[in-house]
């Protein structure tokens, strides 16, 4: 068949279109990248991989969001880039190294299932900011784990209006010009206490997403700073998943944290060029 080979990928909901660019060159248009994550249109996916190996015997991973703009990082991509390239036995699964434009990390599989885990490179734990807020939130923190993210506490998520109040933070003018992702966290309750639950505006995508890995990360070390939960520290997703940060809060800025959750393959196909 004539296209270019993709693998269809979930990091907790958080989906993908992976390629290896070992034979698919990664300068795609904008235009193009959008219409591969059209969801009626296209393949559908938060987002565009592209990896190959390199001279250095890692991974390189470039990631574009479903707007076709290339952001630095992305963690879940990460952790699916991690099971992908150890399916097509680019780099040692128990002991990766990855390259990307945020910097390069280690990475590894976790189990025989779909796990993986992802040290992500020293960030500044985010900060208390002082935001106009809205009934039911009792904080806001700032910070960049790889790309910019707002945490916001709220009493009880099922009030919140993700999607709404997330598009008004995101293009508040306190984040002006590149805007940020915002992230809502909650206890979690019943059976799951000790958990934290998880909501993102992602931007690039422009709309809620299933999970947000590097979310998830400077929302473990915000509610950490603020002495409100201890690492290691687990998330629920809107997807379902679990994603589980650990680290030290001391320590960020020079060790930064590991991030642990799923990265599983759904289906492999071929896109018409």
């Amino acid at each position: 068949m004539k296209g270019h080979i993709f693998y269809k990928m979930t990091g907790s909901g958080n989906d993908f279109v992976i390629f290896d660019n070992r034979v698919t060159d990664e300068s795609w248009p904008a235009a193009r990248i959008v219409a591969v994550c059209h969801r009626r249109n296209g393949i559908g996916a938060d987002g565009v991989v592209f990896i190959s190996p390199t001279k250095r015997r890692a991974v390189r991973m470039v990631y574009y969001n479903a707007d076709g703009s290339r952001v630095a990082l992305c963690g879940n991509a990460a952790l699916c880039v991690t099971r992908l390239a150890a399916f097509l036995e680019m780099a040692d699964p128990a002991h990766m190294t990855l390259e990307s434009d945020a910097g390069t990390m280690q990475t590894r599989c976790v189990g025989p299932s779909h796990s993986a885990e992802l040290q992500l490179p020293g960030f500044q734990p985010p900060q208390a900011v002082d935001l106009p807020r809205l009934p039911g939130e009792s904080a806001g923190y700032f910070g960049t784990v790889g790309v910019p993210h707002l945490v916001i506490r709220v009493e009880d998520m099922t009030t919140v209006d993700v999607v709404s109040r997330g598009r008004a933070l995101r293009h508040d003018p306190a984040f002006a010009p590149q805007g940020t992702n915002v992230n809502f966290v909650s206890p979690a309750s019943g059976e799951s206490v000790g958990r934290w639950r998880i909501r993102t505006y992602e931007r690039g995508v422009e709309n809620e997403t299933l999970a947000c890995g590097t979310g998830s990360v400077a929302a473990a070390f915000a509610l950490a700073g603020a002495g409100l939960a201890d690492l290691p520290l687990s998330f629920e997703t809107h997807g379902g998943g679990i994603l589980t940060v650990s680290g030290a809060l001391a320590e960020a800025e020079r060790e930064g944290a590991w991030l642990c959750g799923e990265g599983r393959i759904v289906f492999r196909g071929v896109i018409e060029s």
